[in-house]
C-alpha cells in the first residue's frame, strides 16, 4: 500500500447551500459543525485562482472515525466550482493525513492539481487522479512533528 493513502481523514462534499446542507445533516442527526479555520493561513499556495479558493466556505463535522466537510465555492474559477457546474453536489474528494506534507507528495507518485502550505510546512496537496480514481485524492499534514 501507498503510505500516502493509508489513513482516511475526511471525505468532501461539494454543495450550492453550505447553510441549507448543514440544516439538512444536522435534522437527521449529522453534527454539530463548525466553520473550517481562515485559508489566509495557507502562504505557499498553488491553486488556479487564489480568489477561488480565499472565497470558499468550509464547515466541517468530525465523526468518531472520519471527518465530513461541506465546501461551497463562489463564482470565482476553481476545481470545485467546476466540479459543481459539470457534475453537480457530490464528493469532490478523499483527504488522506500523513505526517508530512512535502514527503507525502513527494512518495505518492502522483501529478500535482493544487496544493497549499503554512509557514511550518504543514498543509495540503490535491492530486490529479479524478479520471483514474472517479474523485480527487489528497494528502494533508495537521500537524509536523517535533513542532
Amino acid at each position: 500500500m501507498n503510505p500516502a493513502f493509508d489513513k482516511l481523514h475526511h471525505v468532501c462534499i461539494v454543495v450550492h447551500d453550505i447553510d441549507k446542507t448543514q440544516a439538512y445533516y444536522e435534522s437527521i442527526g449529522i453534527g454539530p459543525w463548525v466553520a473550517y479555520p481562515p485559508l489566509t493561513e495557507y502562504e505557499d499556495l498553488q491553486v488556479p485562482s487564489r480568489e477561488g479558493f480565499m472565497a470558499m466556505q468550509y464547515r466541517i463535522c468530525n465523526l468518531p472515525d472520519i471527518q465530513l466537510q461541506l465546501c461551497q465555492p463562489d463564482h470565482n474559477p476553481s476545481p470545485q466550482r467546476i466540479h459543481l457546474d459539470t457534475k453537480g453536489e457530490g464528493v469532490f474528494h478523499l483527504g488522506f493525513e500523513v505526517p508530512d506534507a512535502d514527503a507525502a507528495e513527494a512518495i505518492s507518485g502522483l501529478p500535482v492539481k493544487m496544493k497549499g502550505r503554512r509557514p511550518n510546512r504543514t498543509g495540503f496537496t490535491y492530486y490529479d487522479t479524478a479520471e483514474g480514481a472517479g474523485v480527487t485524492l489528497l494528502t494533508r499534514a495537521t500537524f509536523r512533528l517535533g513542532t
